[in-house]
C-alpha cells in the first residue's frame, strides 16, 4: 500500500483509512484506487479490526474521477484505451467496501462529488461536517454515473436520485441527512470522535452476526447490475465526442459546446 497516497491505522477496533492525495484533491486515480483497495483488504484480514473509517485528508474528501488521467487515456487509440480496465477497476473498488464483512463509515471532512460521493454510499454508514458537500455532476462532462447509482437510489429512493443524477446540483451536508444520504452530520473537530463512537457500537456486535446481517441487507436490497455491467455503462460514455468535448470545455474552464 502506498502510504502517500492511503494512510492506515488501527485506533481501537477500527481501521482508519486516510485518502492523502490533496495535491489532486484525492482524485481517484489508477494508483488512488489501487491504495484505498489494499487498504480495505487489509482490513478485511485483521483480526483485531472489526469495522472501517473511511475519510480523507485536506479540505476535499474526494474530487471523483481523475479527469486528467481520463483524458489521457482518450487520446490512446480505442482498442488500446486502458478506460475499460480502469472502470472495472473502480467497480471492483465500490464492490469490495459494499460488500466487505465488516461495518463500514465513511467521515466525510469536504466535498464529496462523482465518484467521491460514490465512496460514500457504499459504505454501511456516513458522516459528514457541515460544510461537507454532495453531488454527482457526471451529465455536466458528457459522462454517466452508472456505477453509484444502485447504491444511491438504495439511500435516498428514485426522485432524489434523479434529481441528483440529472441536475449535477450539489447538495449541503444537511440536505444530504434529510434525504437519507448520510446519517448524520458532526461538528469537524468531532468527526473522527463520532466515527470511531459509532465504530464501537459496531465492533459490540459479533463478527459473524455483523457479517450475516451485512449478507442479509445485500440480498435483501435491491439487486444491482454485475460489476462488469456497472462498469461498462460506466466507461462506454467515456468514449463518446460528448465525453471527449465536456473533458475539453472543463479543462479550458469554457461551457462545453451544448451550452453554446
Amino acid at each position: 500500500m502506498s502510504e502517500t497516497l492511503v494512510l492506515y491505522e488501527v485506533k481501537s477496533s477500527a481501521a482508519i483509512v486516510t485518502i492523502n492525495r490533496t495535491d489532486k484533491r484525492n482524485a481517484l486515480s489508477r494508483g488512488l484506487i489501487a491504495a484505498i483497495s489494499e487498504a480495505f483488504a487489509r482490513a478485511l484480514n485483521e483480526e483485531a479490526v472489526r469495522c472501517v473509517i473511511l475519510t480523507a485528508a485536506g479540505s476535499v474528501f474526494c474530487a471523483g474521477m481523475d479527469l486528467v488521467e481520463l483524458q489521457e487515456s482518450l487520446n490512446i487509440p480505442k482498442d488500446q484505451t486502458p478506460v475499460w480496465d480502469d472502470a472495472l477497476r473502480l467497480a471492483k473498488l465500490y464492490d469490495l467496501i459494499y460488500s466487505l464483512p465488516k461495518p463500514t463509515i465513511a467521515a466525510v471532512q469536504g466535498a464529496a462529488v462523482a465518484g467521491g460521493a460514490g465512496l460514500v454510499t457504499v459504505c454501511d454508514l456516513a458522516i459528514a461536517v457541515p460544510e461537507a458537500k454532495f453531488g454527482y455532476p457526471e451529465v455536466r462532462r458528457g459522462l454517466v454515473a452508472a456505477m453509484v447509482m444502485p447504491h444511491l437510489l438504495r439511500h435516498v429512493g428514485e426522485r432524489t436520485a434523479r434529481y441528483l443524477l440529472l441536475s449535477g446540483e450539489v447538495i449541503d451536508a444537511n440536505e444530504a441527512a434529510r434525504v437519507g444520504l448520510i446519517n448524520e452530520v458532526a461538528p469537524a473537530d468531532r468527526l473522527l470522535e463520532r466515527a470511531l463512537t459509532i465504530a464501537k457500537a459496531c465492533a459490540d456486535g459479533g463478527p459473524n452476526a455483523l457479517a450475516k446481517t451485512k449478507e442479509f441487507l445485500r440480498q435483501f436490497s435491491r439487486q444491482a447490475p454485475s460489476i462488469e455491467d456497472a462498469a461498462k455503462g460506466s466507461a462506454s460514455p467515456r468514449l463518446t465526442e460528448e465525453c471527449q468535448q465536456g473533458l475539453a470545455a472543463f479543462f479550458a474552464k469554457k461551457a462545453p459546446p451544448w451550452l453554446t
